[in-house]
């Protein structure tokens, strides 16, 4: 058994007295470039990371899934059947959402038991959520031979965050989390769902990159994400276009009036940001990594400016990181509070740590965690 896998099954011994038939993980992502374009049809290219979701199961009779975290709130002993929208609170929302989900999908489950571990930190940008949700369902799927794909599983993890949980995400951090390979971006068309593994060889480079956790947590299901969506979507029928990916800057600026404050930056924000994603993967395919920083800048500007869902804290560890040498750097997820993301040439990680977090106590904000990352691969079974 794995280094990693050792203690959530140790965890699952102590707690179900058996021992699980298999240890699963999924990992976070951090999203290089392509926020809020996902659930706008548009393009992103996220990555996934060396911070993974562990889950270790076993089969059960009686209908019931038992959850327990090694990290988050208390346990939870649920009839499957109960299982529903609105009917689960809490983390545990997340991996019945994902059996609920299987279900919907014809999957026989006849019962689980679950526990989870892992380093993903919760409400830092970095999709724990996702990660969670896809360890669960390649643990269920492979217990139960449900003979699903990637992508498919990856579908049915989102359902689970959109029905059963609440939150309106789009498809990215569950396809990344499933689909995520080392060394790789993965360029993703969340119209289509076609992908590209996209190279990023940061070491070749010369380049690492770094998260800036501001430690400032968010939440997505306090309505501000649901409102920027409903804001998109608004402004696609008032252009008259499906979804902002099919809307262009002109006809954003010609419509100005019509659109309104804030549709108009909201709109804006998106068609830029779809430009921005396809230029980066241009510069990525052609090697050219050094020349991402303004590209990186423009999406924290629009994403601060247009789509105001920076925070201070955010904007404090992007000015920080550049200052101290990074290539570019800009927030990442959601926002509200969460990470920013940073590329950096490799000798001058230690300083952007450092500035950073002078930065931040100069600004009365609690220390940040400075995090290197590195570009890995998607669910797997560990044990």
């Amino acid at each position: 058994m794995s280094d990693r896998a050792g203690p959530v099954a140790a965890a699952f011994r102590e707690w179900t007295g058996r021992d699980p038939e298999g240890v699963w993980a999924a990992p976070g992502r951090v999203n290089l470039i392509g926020e809020h374009t996902d659930y706008n049809d548009g393009f992103v290219l996220p990555a996934a990371i060396d911070r993974l979701v562990l889950v270790a199961a076993g089969r059960r009779d009686g209908g019931r899934l038992r959850l327990w975290s090694r990290q988050a709130g208390p346990p939870a002993d649920l009839e499957l059947a109960a299982v529903g929208p609105g009917r689960v609170e809490g983390w545990a929302a997340y991996p019945a959402g994902v059996a609920w989900a299987l279900g919907q999908a014809g999957v026989e489950l006849g019962g689980a038991d679950l526990v989870v571990d892992g380093d993903v930190p919760a409400g830092s940008g970095l999709s724990s959520s996702a990660a969670l949700e896809c360890a669960t369902a390649t643990a269920l799927a492979d217990l139960h031979g449900a003979g699903l794909d990637r992508p498919a599983l990856a579908a049915l993890a989102r359902r689970a965050e959109n029905e059963v949980v609440g939150v309106p995400s789009g498809a990215m951090d569950q396809m990344v989390s499933m689909l995520g390979r080392a060394g790789h971006a993965l360029f993703l068309d969340t119209r289509s769902l076609a992908t590209e593994q996209v190279p990023l060889p940061l070491e070749a480079a010369g380049l690492c990159l770094v998260v800036l956790d501001t430690r400032a947590g968010h939440r997505l299901v306090d309505g501000a994400y649901a409102d920027r969506r409903a804001a998109c979507e608004a402004a696609a029928a008032t252009l008259g276009v499906a979804a902002l990916r099919d809307a262009t800057l002109a006809q954003v600026e010609q419509h100005r009036t019509a659109l309104g404050e804030p549709g108009l930056r909201r709109a804006r924000h998106v068609v830029t940001e779809n430009a921005r994603v396809l230029e980066a993967v241009a510069l990525l395919r052609a090697g050219e990594l050094d020349r991402l920083g303004p590209l990186l800048a423009a999406s924290h500007a629009s994403l601060r400016d247009d789509y105001e869902v920076s925070s201070p804290e955010l904007d404090t560890a992007v000015a920080a990181a550049v200052e101290a040498g990074a290539v570019g750097a800009r927030m990442t997820g959601a926002g509200f509070g969460g990470s920013a993301i940073a590329l950096v040439p490799a000798e001058l990680a230690s300083q952007v740590g450092d500035r950073a977090r002078e930065a931040f106590a100069a600004a009365g904000f609690g220390p940040p965690e400075i995090t290197p990352v590195v570009p890995s691969d998607g669910a797997r079974r560990l044990a």
